[in-house]
């Protein structure tokens, strides 16, 4: 898809308040675009809204009578705004205790949150893409999850188009090698996320061991803020063993589970009387029959921001 084309230029008005009217009008007509490009490259919703925030404070100030094609405009100050944070953040993650995990963007199982927004990327590939470098992140998200040609992207990047596919290829090698990107059946991946959770759920060990895969491994993510594993834990035995502890089966039994969509897939919010306690998301392995990642959000600060963000979208 040729996304330059896909856009005209802005209307003009001599009128200072009918152009900052239109510039608004024209803004919001591309917000959705902007949030998700923005969050699949910063994998927080608090720093995309930032970003957001600042790509509204260009446009409003830019001389728009010469912007030929809005929406290439606005995206390329996106993209390159949340680059530069990203390289900000990435430094405060170096030292945050324990597993770092992505803020999910949860909506409710029949909820549409518009088509865009659907291309968020997994919790699970988004863990991956923290291993990439900014500029090849911001490469790998235009091409493969917005379909941006490598001339498009080159101009958004401000580099030359064999540079941009030298990118796209390093960065599709490191994201495959690290996750073999096979689509796996809904009906599977919900069959074998109900598995696991009635094993979980049950601290029935032998169920477990069946439902997980041999290399399977679980991320906690509390911030060191609560108690939980500050490293990944990695290996059907010792996951297993881990989730049927005396201490995690009776944390367990007393929360209240509500289905959720986390990044367009299943998932999990558990509830502790009002309170939410955590958001879980487990991730299939390429044959459909077994559990290959476990994630779970405990940090109370993100999950603070989580439930306000579901509130505000009324999820």
């Amino acid at each position: 898809m040729d996304h330059e084309a896909a856009d005209a230029g802005y209307p003009t008005d001599d009128s200072p308040g009918a152009s900052f009217d239109a510039a608004t009008a024209v803004f919001a007509q591309h917000r959705e675009l902007l949030f998700s490009i923005a969050y699949n490259i910063l994998g927080t919703v608090a720093d995309t809204e930032d970003v957001l925030q600042e790509t509204w404070l260009s446009w409003a100030a830019a001389d728009r009578s010469t912007v030929g094609n809005v929406r290439a405009y606005l995206v390329r100050i996106a993209v390159n705004q949340a680059m530069s944070r990203l390289r900000r953040v990435q430094r405060n993650r170096e030292t945050y205790v324990g597993p770092w995990l992505p803020e999910p963007l949860v909506t409710d199982t029949d909820a549409a949150e518009g088509a865009l927004r659907a291309e968020s990327v997994s919790l699970a590939l988004m863990v991956v893409l923290e291993t990439l470098t900014p500029l090849e992140r911001a490469v790998f998200v235009l091409h493969e999850a917005f379909g941006y040609g490598h001339n498009e992207i080159a101009k958004i990047l401000d580099r030359s188009p064999a540079a941009v596919r030298q990118l796209a290829h390093r960065a599709r090698e490191h994201v495959e090698a690290r996750r073999p990107r096979t689509a796996v059946d809904p009906e599977a991946r919900k069959a074998v996320t109900e598995r696991f959770i009635a094993a979980a759920a049950g601290g029935d060990l032998n169920a477990l061991l069946d439902v997980l895969a041999p290399d399977v491994a679980m991320w906690t993510d509390a911030g060191g803020k609560t108690k939980a594993a500050r490293q990944v834990v990695t290996g059907r035995d010792k996951v297993a063993r881990l989730l049927t502890s005396d201490k995690i089966h009776r944390e367990l039994e007393g929360l209240t589970v509500r289905s959720v969509l986390v990044n367009g897939e299943p998932a999990l919010a558990m509830y502790t009387g009002d309170r939410m306690y955590a958001i879980g998301v487990v991730d299939v392995s390429d044959d459909g029959a077994h559990v290959s990642g476990i994630y779970g959000i405990l940090n109370p600060d993100k999950l603070e921001s989580i439930a306000e963000s579901m509130h505000r979208r009324g999820v």
